[in-house]
């Protein structure tokens, strides 16, 4: 009886990549490895080859990561540029979870107050001057935004803050910030601040939805609370 194939290989334009049978022992699928490896002379190419290891639904720790990288990398000319596993940790899901969220804060944020949210962050209520609301995700004010909204604070551009009634301190998205517009009134009805061209940028809210089509997700977002 032939053995059951458990590693294939497949070229691309970016180099190799591996595809490791997820149902078999993984020692199995090492020796697997091991005997291809050994068949071809990798050694005698002239340039570097990358590669990419897909695990399926097999899921490895560090430790068997980093076997499986020397032992691929035993050949001189072979690198590996990734090893991707359809699958993550619970404690990795969690982590993502809570950070596409949208986590709802339904008091006024006073004078001196900082709130500061994992996700997107839904204010039902108003910003006081002097108070802060920030989020690694979206901002949205269901009220009078006068204080200072911080969105993206880890670094993401691609989000946005709107408000009810815009009339901010200051607004910041990921590491820049802008400074109170020069409104002539008491603020502006459902503007939205967003980055273009490496600038906040202001508009009414609908028109930047069509800018930013991720912004159709706070709606199941907020459906699932």
């Amino acid at each position: 009886m032939s053995q059951k194939q458990l590693v294939m290989i497949k070229g691309t334009r970016d180099g190799l990549t591996l595809f490791l049978n997820d149902d078999a022992p993984f020692q199995d699928v090492l020796d697997q490895l091991i005997e291809m490896l050994n068949q071809d002379d990798f050694d005698e190419v002239d340039s570097l080859i990358t590669i990419k290891v897909e695990l399926g639904n097999r899921l490895l720790h560090n430790e068997a990561k980093e076997e499986l990288r020397s032992l691929i990398q035993a050949k001189q000319r072979l690198v590996v540029q990734d090893i991707v596993s359809h699958v993550i940790l619970k404690e990795e899901a969690l982590k993502l979870k809570e950070a596409t969220d949208v986590h709802i804060h339904t008091r006024t944020v006073r004078s001196g107050q900082i709130i500061d949210i994992v996700g997107d962050a839904l204010v039902i209520g108003d910003v006081n001057p002097g108070g802060t609301i920030k989020a690694t995700g979206n901002v949205f004010v269901l009220g009078v935004l006068r204080g200072i909204a911080h969105a993206g604070y880890e670094g993401n551009k691609d989000v946005v803050i709107a408000a009810s009634l815009m009339n901010p301190v200051q607004l910041r998205i990921a590491d820049m910030y802008s400074r109170a517009p020069d409104y002539e009134t008491d603020g502006v009805f459902m503007e939205c601040a967003y980055v273009e061209d490496g600038q906040i940028m202001m508009d009414r809210l609908q028109h930047v939805m069509k800018k930013r089509p991720v912004m159709n997700g706070f709606e199941r977002s907020v459906l699932n609370v």
